[in-house]
C-alpha cells in the first residue's frame, strides 16, 4: 500500500534515521489505514528470540513457590520478558516430559529450576538445550548454572539451638517424605543441621522423635499424631517447614495440649500466616531469592555481565536467614 519494501516499512515504523520524511508518513498512513501493529513477539522471534522464561515448581499451590514465582514474574515483566510456567503437580512424569529438549527448545530464552532435583540424564538434556539457566533452592547445581538459595542445614541448626537455649532437651523434628516422587533435598539438609545442633549440645538425636511425612500442612498434622502416639511426647517439636509446622499445631490443640506451655513449635519460612498464627520461625527471603534469580538469569540476554560471572561452575549465592521469635515458642515446663 505504502509502495516500497517490507524492509523500508520496518525502518520507518522503527523510526530510523534512513528513511525520508515523505516516505516515513506514507508509511505510517497505509499502517493506520490498515491498523497495523507491531507484533513484539513475532519482532522477538525474527531475532532469534523468544521473550519467554520458563520457570520450573514443584507444586505451585505451596507459599514458598508462589512467592518465588510473583517476584520472578513481577521483575521479567520490567524487563519486557514473559513468564512460561511449569507446574510438575508433584509429579515426576512431569518433570521427565518437560526436561526433553523438544518441549523447551525455540520456546523460551532461559530456564529457571525452583527447588527441582534433577537426575543425570536431566543434566544432559538441560547442556543439550544450550540456554542460560538458574536455579533456586534447587538440591542438584547445573554445571555453568548460577544458584540462589539460603543455607539450610544453618536454618536448621539456628531453630533448634533456639529450642535449647530455652531448655528444652526433648526436641523432636518432623520432616518431609524421602519417597516423594520428586525427590526434595531441602529437608534433608534442615534434619542434618537439627542433628548437628542436638549433637554440639551434647545430645544425641532419637529416632523415635524424627518422622517424616508430606511437606505441607497434612503431613504436619500426621506427623506429630505419630509421634503422640509414640507415647512420652516431646516437650518441643521443630518442623521443616512453617506449612508442617501449622499441621503440628493442629494435632497438638487437638490433642489437648497448649502450644507453648506444653509444646514448644518452631518451623522454617515466615509464611504469609506464621505472624497470624504467631507461630516462631526461621525467615527466608523467598521473594529476594526469586528477584534475585531472575536478574542474574536476565542480565545475559540483556549482553551485560555480572561481576561474579566465571564461565565455569559458580559458588551458590546464599541469602541470610533471621529467628523470629512468636508466641509458640517458651522454656519447657517445670516438671
Amino acid at each position: 500500500m505504502a509502495g516500497v519494501s517490507t524492509a523500508t516499512v520496518s525502518r520507518a515504523l522503527r523510526g530510523l534515521p534512513t528513511v525520508s520524511a515523505a516516505t516515513r508518513r506514507r508509511v505510517l498512513a497505509a499502517a493506520e489505514q490498515l491498523q497495523y501493529a507491531v507484533s513484539p513477539s513475532a519482532s522477538r522471534l525474527a531475532g532469534g528470540r523468544t521473550g519467554a522464561i520458563a520457570v520450573v515448581v514443584p507444586r505451585i499451590t505451596r507459599w514458598f513457590f508462589g512467592v518465588v514465582v510473583e517476584a520472578v514474574e513481577d521483575f521479567l515483566h520490567q524487563c519486557g520478558y514473559d513468564l512460561l510456567l511449569h507446574n510438575l503437580g508433584g509429579r515426576e512424569q512431569n518433570r521427565q516430559r518437560l526436561l526433553h529438549p523438544a518441549n523447551l527448545h525455540k520456546r523460551v530464552d532461559g530456564v529457571m529450576l525452583v527447588a527441582t532435583p534433577l537426575r543425570p540424564a536431566d543434566l544432559t538434556a538441560l547442556t543439550t538445550l544450550d540456554l542460560p539457566g538458574v536455579t533456586v533452592s534447587s538440591g542438584t547445581g547445573v554445571p555453568g548454572w548460577p544458584c540462589v538459595r539460603i543455607d539450610d542445614v544453618a536454618a536448621a541448626r539456628i531453630a533448634t539451638r533456639h529450642l535449647l537455649d530455652l531448655g528444652h532437651r526433648r526436641i523432636a523434628h518432623i520432616s518431609g517424605d524421602p519417597d516423594d516422587e520428586l525427590a526434595f533435598t531441602a529437608h534433608l539438609d534442615r534434619r542434618r543441621g537439627y542433628q548437628e545442633a542436638l549433637r554440639a549440645a551434647g545430645l544425641w538425636p532419637d529416632p523415635t522423635l524424627d518422622v517424616e511425612s508430606g511437606f505441607d500442612i497434612a503431613g504436619g498434622t500426621r506427623a506429630t499424631e505419630e509421634l503422640l502416639r509414640r507415647g512420652d511426647p516431646p516437650t518441643a517439636i521443630f518442623a521443616a517447614c512453617d506449612e508442617m509446622a501449622m499441621g503440628a499445631l493442629t494435632a497438638l490443640r487437638d490433642a489437648g495440649l497448649r502450644v507453648p506451655q506444653d509444646v514448644s513449635l518452631i518451623g522454617i519460612d515466615d509464611h504469609a500466616l506464621s505472624g497470624v498464627l504467631g507461630l516462631s520461625t526461621i525467615a527466608q527471603p523467598a521473594a529476594e531469592q526469586g528477584r534475585l534469580a531472575a536478574e542474574m538469569l536476565i542480565d545475559p540476554l540483556r549482553g551485560r555481565t555480572r561481576a561474579s560471572d566465571c564461565g565455569a561452575d559458580e559458588l551458590p549465592v546464599i541469602l541470610p536467614t533471621r529467628l523470629v521469635v512468636r508466641d509458640s515458642t517458651a522454656p519447657p515446663r517445670a516438671n
